[in-house]
């Protein structure tokens, strides 16, 4: 099982720092799990979460505005994360040592390993036969 890292090399990863190489397989893991899209947004909420605290709390006009405010920009920015999301992915695997394309790859093998169970499973359970 890889090594997790604590709650503050966690935070220290998600803001786009390293972590050290008994993190390695963890990284490559988190990048390429079924729910490693899912990691990836929320990995991009903490990011944006100090600049929308500040205008959450600091900015000097109605709460209105500033919850708007905050509502646009983290809808704009996981908008932008979502579509380099493969890209920032791959470089946090490579930042962790391991060799580009790593982490698409392991992706496109589970892809298809699932791709076949599930078509083993509909060919077992007969679904589609037309007899």
């Amino acid at each position: 099982m890889p090594t997790r890292p604590g709650p503050v090399r966690w935070v220290w990863y998600a803001l786009g720092g390293g972590l050290p190489a008994e993190h390695r397989d963890w990284v490559l893991a988190d990048t390429t799990r079924r729910t490693w899209a899912v990691r990836h947004l929320v990995r991009a909420l903490v990011q944006l979460s100090p600049v929308l605290l500040v205008v959450l709390l600091a900015v000097p006009v109605p709460f209105g505005f500033r919850a708007a405010a905050a509502g646009g920009g983290v809808f704009l920015g996981l908008l932008f994360s979502a579509a380099y999301m493969v890209e920032t992915t791959e470089h946090r695997a490579v930042k962790a040592g391991w060799p580009p394309g790593t982490a698409a790859r392991v992706r496109a093998r589970r892809a298809e390993r699932d791709s076949v169970e599930k078509h083993a499973r509909y060919r077992r359970d007969g679904a589609g036969s037309y007899d």
